[in-house]
């Protein structure tokens, strides 16, 4: 049937019911030792984004200067505190992303959406490497018409990069975040926890 194809999004009427009750964390991030919850201080500013396993993605931003802390967790979708087994079936429509609390006085948004399309493929769909399924789309989710519009531009820079290396049509998707779903505590800086651990972050020398 066409719903175990892992690669094609999911209708919300037919998406994972979930569940009203969030995830529980810690909420404390274990490089940087801040809170990944708000209330945070209000200087910061946030951004969401999505480039593959989260694993890789999350310790791409936390390694980024002015950036206070980061998490992971699922956004894009239909299906209220999902899982990361609902996640991984297919059949809640959330990529997995990176939540970044940054200091705007030290990293602009900008810089971040350069380090966002140098660090993956944008161009691959339904996957990032060898990592198959909706979960693993290239996103940007916006927090304000401000953000949106730069990420667009932003786009449009990389597109003409990439055309001119020969290089695919961009796939990533750009719109405003609606909910952001907390990942279980486990994958929260998990390549912190687990140094070894599996990493499928590969960017394109055009856009590095």
């Amino acid at each position: 049937m066409w719903f175990n194809d892992k690669t094609r999004m999911v209708t919300a009427d037919a998406a994972l019911p979930g569940r009203d009750k969030p995830l529980d964390i810690s909420g404390r991030h274990t490089v940087t030792g801040n809170s990944m919850v708000p209330p945070l201080p209000e200087s910061l500013e946030e951004a969401v984004f999505g480039l593959g396993c989260f694993w890789g993605a999350e310790r791409v931003f936390w390694r980024q200067p002015g950036v206070f802390s980061t998490a992971v967790g699922y956004a894009g979708g239909f299906t209220p505190n999902p899982t990361y087994e609902e996640v991984c079936s297919g059949q809640t429509g959330h990529a997995e992303v990176v939540r970044v609390f940054f200091d705007p006085a030290k990293v602009s948004y900008e810089e971040l959406l350069t380090l966002f399309w140098r660090s993956h493929n944008p161009t691959e769909g339904m996957r990032q490497g060898n990592d198959r399924g909706t979960q693993y789309r290239s996103a940007i989710y916006t927090v304000n018409d401000k953000q949106l519009e730069a990420a667009k531009a932003s786009l449009d820079v990389a597109q003409q990069r990439l055309s001119a290396a020969g290089h695919d049509a961009i796939t990533t998707e750009i719109r405003p975040l609606a909910d952001f779903y907390y990942a279980e505590e486990y994958h929260q800086q998990y390549l912190d926890k687990n140094p070894a651990g599996y990493c499928g972050i590969r960017g394109l020398e055009c856009l590095i």
